[in-house]
């Protein structure tokens, strides 16, 4: 979310008034009077970076709880919270709405994280150690598909209408990474902590409750469904990708590679998207740096929260971990550490397993070497997800040399060539 935008008191197209926050502040407390507002600030709010895929609004409230008649003893709070809407650029919104990101991404916060959540205290008693789901806290959502109206309301919404309000974790002290300069050590560490448990719990769930994940929340991006999206963003950025690699001399081999890979770019993807199971589990499908925010803590270790869940998906779980470093690291960090950092995630899904009375060693037949297997078959699919984000990356210098790293260390080590990718 941005720092530098302007106050406002409202936002073109959807008034934030004093009596919408009323109702959100009453469900967030559980109560339904005895709460007045002193004070409230509305600015243009984003995460850092561009998001296509939500308009977000930033607002600060003052509010107190009445039921004292002197004035001093009122309990004044405050608080942050982001509002993510549908976005008003009419082509983005049919491409939200048709795809359901806003759906999903409601749906994460509504079922599948309260599911998870209760596993969890059920499962994985405190007395275990420290398991935290490290996303911001859901305050309200509202869902309805149809025609659009453009005003918020939480009574009998008009369709169509999209409203998720989060805590903004930048009161807390989360900031955005810095995208051109990549992830530090630390914060890849703490980003991978955070992906983990996500993944565990789930696998959790699904081997102790006996689930099926994509039964039980039937709006995750199914296959079909994400391989059209990916597939249509790879086919508008492969050509920049192209022009890009033929005006930088050195890069021939890597521009015949791609060129080899286009016209089966849709079947990778469909296949690199299905989960090999048992080790299918619910993946954040985006899980790159400009969808994460990090603080520091007083251990001098990081501390990381993870947030836009449009694309959640049943998928394997190196797919979230290849796009990570492939995408968020700069070449050097991402050239000595990856074995060290895949270490870290393989030893803490098998220990919160563990925990959690599943071994997915004995029970499961997953290996560290059975992930390093799966984790190059998933880059190839996170090299096919930056292709169609490229234009973040071409016009900035650092992260146009990232990308050619990439590049040239999967044309060496025979990922572009696809092998062991079948």
């Amino acid at each position: 979310m941005s720092d530098t935008e302007e106050d406002s008191t409202c936002s073109d197209g959807w008034p934030i008034n004093e009596d919408w926050l009323m109702e959100v502040l009453k469900k967030h407390h559980e109560v339904r009077s005895g709460i007045s507002i002193t004070e409230f600030k509305v600015r243009q709010g984003c995460q850092e970076g561009v998001n296509n895929l939500s308009d977000i609004l930033a607002v600060a409230v003052v509010y107190e709880f009445e039921g004292n008649e002197n004035e001093q003893d009122r309990a004044r709070q405050s608080l942050d919270i982001v509002i993510k809407l549908l976005p008003q650029d009419p082509f983005s919104r049919y491409f939200v709405t048709e795809a359901q990101f806003d759906l999903r991404e409601i749906k994460f916060y509504t079922s599948i994280l309260p599911d998870l959540m209760a596993f969890q205290e059920q499962h994985f008693p405190k007395e275990h150690g420290n398991m935290v789901i490290s996303v911001p806290t859901c305050f309200y959502t509202q869902y309805a598909p149809g025609a659009a109206t453009g005003r918020l309301s939480l009574v009998s919404p008009d369709p169509p209408e999209s409203i998720l309000v989060l805590e903004d974790m930048r009161s807390l002290g989360f900031r955005g990474a810095n995208f051109t300069t990549g992830l530090t050590l630390g914060q890849t560490e703490a980003a991978i902590r955070a992906i983990v448990t996500i993944h565990a719990l789930s696998l959790g769930l699904k081997i102790k409750k006996q689930v099926d994940l994509n039964e039980k929340y039937p709006f995750l991006f199914q296959t079909t469904r994400a391989t059209e999206s990916y597939q249509q963003l790879v086919e508008q950025g492969m050509p920049q990708l192209t022009k890009f690699l033929e005006r930088t001399p050195g890069y021939g081999n890597e521009l015949k590679a791609l060129t080899k890979i286009r016209p089966k770019t849709k079947q990778l993807i469909e296949t690199l998207l299905q989960p090999i199971e048992p080790m299918g589990l619910i993946t954040h499908t985006d899980f790159w740096c400009n969808n994460l925010l990090f603080r520091s803590e007083s251990d001098r270790t990081d501390s990381c929260t993870v947030l836009d869940w449009q694309m959640v998906t049943y998928s394997r779980p190196t797919n979230d971990l290849a796009l990570l470093l492939i995408s968020s690291l700069p070449s050097s960090t991402r050239r000595q550490h990856t074995s060290r950092l895949l270490d870290l995630y393989y030893g803490a899904l098998k220990t919160y397993c563990l925990k959690m009375d599943v071994d997915i060693e004995a029970e499961l037949g997953y290996s560290r070497n059975k992930m390093d297997c799966e984790y190059r078959q998933s880059l190839l699919l996170a090299l096919l997800l930056c292709i169609g984000s490229v234009d973040i990356a071409i016009g900035n210098g650092a992260a146009e040399q990232r990308l050619l790293d990439v590049l040239r260390d999967f044309h060496d080590e025979g990922i572009l060539g696809l092998e062991g990718c079948a």
